[in-house]
């Protein structure tokens, strides 16, 4: 598909081209019209008045004949210079008796049984100023006794002219018209493109974690005025609630903590005694356990809250992804050589993001504890890092382990949300809370980018992009 040049890619731009062209067209077909009905009334004008001469002149030979009718004629010889008129009366074989032409004009001759009310229009050559100068003369013929004809004209030099100039006048108010409204489309489309960008980069950097930026206003109230007051009111509205759940969570976590410590320290006191029974050691281990993935849980969430809220990427940093994939499969390596699997991890150099180190590296580490646990023995995992176009970075973790539905892909993306299966890799590592992915999928978010779950067959690929860094 073709894609659009980058000036037509806006709306307000298509809209004011779009504008522009339907108000050319319809003052281009308007100022036409009228120059069409100005030609059309001139030219009756002039056929009104040839008529009316050559009415009386026919009413003249009607009542007093064929003499009467040449004395007519004879007197009004001398009309061209004064009116323009053309008189010109002639026998069967088209010799001229009378007018003020000295023969029939060089164009074709009617027949005998010729129509009455004929139309001619051709040149008379009159000497102005010592020279030659072309007359262009429309002209009436009606048919007389005896053969004889009788045609009765004007010089429509001055009509032509006017028509000319006209003419002229309507293409140069097309051609202004267009313009005016390009001028106008341009400083319409630029004025709308300005507004949106600003709402844009407001937006941007709300999206960014800037929860206290407000759209701008210019006073107007119009459509874009109206919009901007509601995302305002729709922002205070949801600052105050994440300020307010921030705040409990907050709260919240800070109380847990350190009941959740104090219990973890009496349990491992209680275990280092060595009159302990072995059956009472058994249960005090297990509730360590569970208090460890509590608090494992508890900082999970800590970080999505985190993540989502958007704060840790107010200052984004300059982050080498080669760097942290290649650290983040040293660091995982062992854990998948004691479990038989294959770890490998392909990465273009110098790939570099925007945003946080830390939580790029914990969306990392969750994709591979994932895969390990899910992974069959004698399995592998890969980890592959690329740039795609020159603009998006795009981060994979591949197992070929069980893989997930497609119906269920959506859902595993939430938090506490889990398939009803058991982790295959066996003990070592955090059993799921549901949280790996949700977590994984909230910084993805944070950095702009988009996650996607692909099938392996078999298997699972986990693919994020991201934006390139840019200075």
């Amino acid at each position: 598909m073709m894609r659009l040049p980058l000036a037509l890619r806006s709306s307000a731009t298509r809209l004011a081209i779009l504008y522009v062209l339907a108000f050319a067209i319809a003052a281009g077909l308007l100022l036409w019209s009228v120059f069409l009905i100005t030609q059309r009334l001139l030219v009756r004008e002039f056929d009104l008045v040839i008529q009316t001469d050559l009415r009386g002149l026919k009413e003249h030979y009607d009542g007093e004949g064929l003499g009467a009718l040449t004395a007519a004629l004879n007197r009004r010889s001398d009309s061209w210079g004064r009116t323009g008129a053309v008189y010109l009366l002639v026998d069967p074989q088209f010799k001229r008796i009378a007018g003020n032409l000295s023969g029939w004009p060089p164009v074709q001759r009617p027949v005998d049984d010729a129509a009455p009310g004929e139309w001619l229009e051709f040149d008379i050559v009159a000497r102005e100023r010592n020279e030659n100068v072309d007359h262009p003369v429309r002209a009436e013929i009606v048919q007389l006794d005896g053969g004889r004809r009788l045609m009765v004209g004007t010089d429509i030099t001055e009509s032509r002219n006017f028509v000319q100039q006209f003419r002229n006048a309507i293409l140069w108010a097309i051609a202004l018209t267009v313009l005016l409204c390009m001028i106008i489309g341009v400083w319409y489309s630029r004025g709308l493109n300005r507004r949106v960008r600003a709402v844009a980069l407001a937006c941007e950097k709300i999206i960014s974690g800037d929860l206290s930026r407000r759209l701008d206003h210019d006073g107007s109230n119009d459509e874009l005025d109206q919009l901007s007051s509601i995302v305002n009111l729709m922002l205070d509205r949801i600052e105050q609630q994440t300020v307010v759940l921030r705040t409990t969570f907050d709260s919240t976590a800070h109380d847990l903590r350190a009941p959740l410590h104090r219990v973890r320290m009496r349990i491992e006191e209680t275990l280092r005694q060595p009159n302990l029974r072995t059956d009472s050691r058994s249960v005090l281990n297990d509730t360590l356990a569970d208090v460890e993935r509590v608090q494992r849980t508890l900082v999970t969430l800590l970080q999505i809250a985190q993540a989502e809220a958007g704060a840790p990427l107010a200052a984004r940093e300059r982050v080498d992804l080669t760097q942290l994939v290649d650290e983040m499969r040293d660091l995982y390596a062992p854990e998948a050589k004691r479990r038989g699997l294959t770890l490998e991890a392909r990465s273009e150099p110098n790939v570099t993001v925007r945003g946080s180190r830390q939580l790029l590296a914990q969306s990392i580490a969750n994709l591979l504890e994932n895969a390990l646990n899910y992974a069959p023995g004698q399995g592998s995992i890969e980890v592959r890092l690329s740039v795609e176009n020159g603009q998006r970075v795009v981060l994979e973790v591949a197992d070929d382990g069980p893989g997930i539905p497609e119906s269920d892909r959506a859902t595993v993306l939430q938090p506490f949300r889990r398939l009803e299966r058991a982790p295959v890799g066996g003990a070592g590592l955090e059993q799921s809370s549901g949280l790996g992915l949700s977590l994984v999928a909230a910084v993805v978010r944070l950095h702009r980018g988009r996650l996607v779950l692909t099938d392996n067959s078999p298997g699972l690929i986990v693919r994020c992009e991201f934006e390139t860094f840019r200075n």
